[in-house]
């Protein structure tokens, strides 16, 4: 009992404490440049659907590492490329529920292989399967899909310009040591990490479907944000903050909407949100969630300029996160448990042995 107790303790103590962070303010204000200029271009060119793409595409801006210059461009043009990939993925197989839940999966799978072995930093696979998970929800068009994927990539090349001038900037005042082009990383838990984050996002993409939700892709996006705890306790908080941050976040978009915004006083919300959300996801994950449920709203709700009832788009989005994040929670937990690792290890071994 008083274990029990001095973790509930410890619990409470962490969810009103701020990390400190050595994360300069110039990154955020990189990403929110990075997406909201797309959209104030989509909506000035009266293609505002084009601009989320492509605002989408400018979050790539977030996996420049703070190395020299020859790195930090080479990761960066080769995550472009990766998001590319992503949509193209989802996209070709959002004909079939079944089928694109499959696909996520086996994607999952290999870009979650790549990045650890790679040994990619934060925000690792989130964004690259983020993006997959979007497009496979999306109305199947072979005919829509080349301009689709385009913009993906000219939301990318503006990201990475940015990242260009920002770096001849930023090196000359704080020189950077050099870092390995490519750092390679691998440990026999890599094949059994890859494979448990494949099937639950496949799961859960595919729960979304089978319970016909609106936007089935908030599930599986949900399930990986939890499911990247570094333990299993991390795991279970990251899911109860990401609760608790979105019941907060609903009531922020509730008076946000009652303002009646118009569409560019959206895309201008949406690039405020950013900035904040990334000057606060390292340091509470709660707070910054709390961020994250208005933007993704009006991000995934602007192209139909909130013609639905908004009440029901509220709760149907709370629905996919509590969901998302209770299968997350599972899945974390057998991603987590090492007793399961050994126990696959020893079954792989001798499923080798008995080939020999």
């Amino acid at each position: 009992m008083d274990r029990i107790k001095t973790i509930v303790k410890e619990e409470f103590y962490l969810f009103f404490q701020l990390k400190k962070t050595e994360r300069l303010w110039h990154i955020p204000l990189l990403a929110s440049l990075c997406t909201g200029i797309p959209l104030l271009l989509g909506y000035f060119g009266g293609r505002l659907d084009y601009g989320v793409l492509a605002c989408i595409g400018g979050l790539v801006i977030l996996y420049m590492p703070s190395t020299n210059m020859e790195h930090r461009m080479l990761t960066l043009l080769l995550c472009a490329f990766g998001f590319v990939i992503s949509f193209a993925v989802g996209a070709a197989f959002s004909f079939d529920p079944f089928l694109s839940a499959v696909a996520l999966g086996l994607f999952a799978f290999s870009i979650n292989w790549l990045v650890r072995y790679f040994a990619l930093q934060p925000p690792r696979n989130f964004f690259f399967i983020m993006i997959a998970s979007m497009a496979s929800c999306m109305p199947f068009d072979v005919v829509a899909l080349p301009t689709r994927v385009g913009l993906i990539a000219l939301g990318t090349i503006f990201a990475c310009i940015l990242a260009f001038f920002y770096s001849l900037y930023i090196l000359r005042r704080i020189p950077h040591k050099a870092a390995p082009v490519f750092v390679r990383s691998a440990d026999r838990f890599m094949r059994i990490e890859s494979a448990i984050i494949g099937t639950f996002i496949s799961l859960s993409l595919l729960v979304g479907h089978t319970l016909h939700l609106d936007n089935p892709y908030w599930v599986p996006i949900s399930c990986l944000a939890v499911m990247q705890g570094l333990n299993v306790a991390h795991v279970g908080r990251r899911s109860l903050h990401r609760i608790l941050g979105t019941f907060v976040g609903v009531g922020l978009t509730w008076i946000l909407l009652a303002a009646e915004p118009t569409a560019l006083h959206v895309c201008i919300a949406i690039l405020i949100l950013q900035f904040v959300i990334e000057m606060l996801v390292v340091r509470h994950y709660a707070l910054a969630v709390i961020f994250i449920t208005p933007l993704t709203f009006f991000l995934a709700e602007i192209g139909s300029g909130f013609s639905l009832d908004t009440d029901l788009l509220i709760t149907a989005r709370l629905l996919d996160i509590v969901i998302g994040s209770l299968i997350g929670a599972l899945g974390g937990w057998m991603l987590h448990n090492r007793q399961l690792h050994r126990l696959a290890i020893v079954r792989v071994s001798r499923h080798r042995w008995r080939k020999r």
